[in-house]
């Protein structure tokens, strides 16, 4: 688990972008808190830097779009999804564990 960045610094509809063992996105969705690979499948572009609407972020370059709960792309011209990370809030610091979860 790495820490991410503090709450506070997060407000709701804003992401952000992490340098990890692989770039993470980290999304806050109306104080929901969500980690998915920030790197478009369909193309090399930050998610992070997408527009978030409900779940799902669209991405800056080709407006694929992913669900942020699943990592499941939700229309095209992305058809690979991305993975998701579990996201824990302790002490106002968002931290995001390492291993990816399994797409569902």
């Amino acid at each position: 688990m790495f820490e991410a960045c503090r709450v506070s610094d997060l407000p709701p509809g804003e992401s952000v972008r992490i340098e990890a063992h692989v770039p993470i996105a980290v999304f806050n969705v109306e104080g929901d808190l969500y980690a998915i690979d920030d790197t478009c499948t369909h193309q090399d572009a930050s998610l992070a830097e997408g527009w978030v609407e409900d779940c799902r972020v669209e991405c800056p370059l080709h407006a694929a779009a992913f669900d942020l709960r699943t990592g499941l792309p939700c229309g095209l011209p992305a058809k690979r999804p991305v993975r998701t990370y579990p996201v824990q809030v302790a002490d106002g610091t968002i931290y995001v564990e390492t291993e990816a979860q399994e797409v569902a």
